[in-house]
């Protein structure tokens, strides 16, 4: 059997791949980011979230097998982990991959975990950059749910871009607006995350997670009064760097 040839850097398929797409439904984008021999390897990435099920929905539709890594941090609202186990069996996903921080350098870094309060960066660079860097080991490409709207580095979101050299990231939900979610979540009657209703329109860590209030800024409650506006997973220029793909 013949070894298949090498991708292409990944800069070059997210422009390539953004070109041929741009002006494609968010349904035929996922739909041909799952086969298309350019885009590689694939899994998605969902936080199930408040606004996660849209998205994962969306794949269940096309493709129930693929990978969704779900990052545990050991610091997720029990809401959340309730919401992951209702999401994945109703809608039938069969390859949700929980993903932990490593025991041993929680207890040497974060041993009383309270890290957040002084370094979130490290927290977040702990529970979230460095587990999800070993789970995207094996892939060519991951599906995240960003969008436009969410402001900030995502004003400009295309829907393939380049994760360091190797691996790309495609963003399906790029140019979907926040009425665009509601509707697909309500015309398919998928389950809310049980913290919206309650104040939380964007969840992270318990810990670094606040309620927002009205004419606030969705993401305006994660790590509120700090600079901090990502965890880390989506940073570009090298930070963090993530290690080639495996053979």
């Amino acid at each position: 059997m013949p070894l298949e040839a090498p991708l292409a850097p990944a800069a070059e398929r997210a422009a390539e791949l953004s070109a041929r797409y741009r002006h494609h439904s968010a349904t035929d984008v996922l739909a041909h980011a799952l086969n298309d021999p350019q885009v590689g390897r694939i899994a998605m990435v969902s936080s199930f979230g408040a606004q996660s099920v849209a998205l994962l929905h969306m794949m269940s539709v096309i493709d129930r097998s693929i990978p969704v890594i779900f990052l545990q941090t050991q610091m997720l609202f029990a809401e959340t982990l309730g919401y992951q186990t209702q999401v994945s069996k109703a809608l039938g996903l069969s390859d949700v991959r929980v993903i932990e921080p490593d025991r041993t350098e929680l207890f040497l870094r974060d041993p009383d975990g309270d890290l957040h309060i002084g370094n979130p960066d490290a927290c977040c660079a702990l529970r979230k950059v460095e587990p999800l860097e070993d789970a995207l080991h094996p892939f060519d490409a991951w599906i995240t749910g960003r969008k436009r709207f969410h402001g900030g580095q995502r004003v400009d979101l295309e829907f393939f871009e380049a994760d360091g050299e190797g691996r790309i990231k495609v963003n399906p939900l790029a140019h979907w607006t926040r009425d665009d979610v509601a509707d697909y979540m309500i015309n398919n009657r998928l389950p809310k995350h049980p913290l919206v209703a309650q104040g939380y329109p964007s969840l992270g860590c318990a810990p670094c997670t606040t309620k927002v209030e009205t004419g606030e800024d969705e993401r305006s409650g994660r790590w509120r009064g700090q600079q901090k506006r990502e965890c880390g997973i989506h940073f570009a220029g090298g930070r963090p760097v993530r290690r080639p793909n495996a053979a």
